[in-house]
């Protein structure tokens, strides 16, 4: 799994116009599943999400979770993240996994994340044309891959 994380004052998801899930100050994270995810990949990556300390304390040091802050998340599926554009101009996403694959991890990745973060998590539509707004806070974008650990 691979994930993009930003840091938001706020962000929100439409879909075909209309908005489907909206947050204040937390975190949007856009999230990618490959075939060979599995409910480790799941558990690491949402543990880490719900803890990652990249929010400011009282003496402006990024000490804080989304936990601690009692901010929100926004989790949204991005099959890109795994593109590959090693030859040539056009992008290859073999990488990122189908449907009959992705759909029921990311519905697992849904529920440890709401598991972890201790509150309902708001989300895009998988495979839907979403069109995203943000202001990133800082701006600080953190990129997390389960399977390099880092």
């Amino acid at each position: 799994m691979r994930a993009v994380i930003q840091r938001v004052l706020n962000a929100s998801v439409a879909i075909d116009g209309v908005v489907k899930s909206q947050i204040d100050q937390g975190l949007l994270v856009f999230l990618c599943i490959e075939d060979a995810d599995s409910q480790e990949d799941i558990e690491w990556l949402s543990g880490k999400i719900s803890r990652l300390r990249i929010f400011n304390d009282v003496e402006g040091v990024m000490n804080l979770s989304v936990q601690d802050v009692d901010g929100e998340i926004l989790l949204v599926s991005q099959f890109t993240l795994h593109a590959s554009t090693k030859k040539g101009n056009r992008p290859s996403f073999i990488q990122a996994a189908k449907p009959d694959i992705a759909i029921p991890l990311y519905k697992q990745f849904i529920q440890q994340l709401e598991s972890d973060f201790g509150k309902n998590i708001q989300t895009g539509e998988f495979g839907a044309d979403m069109r995203i707004e943000l202001v990133n806070d800082g701006p600080i974008t953190i990129i997390i891959d389960s399977k390099k650990r880092e």
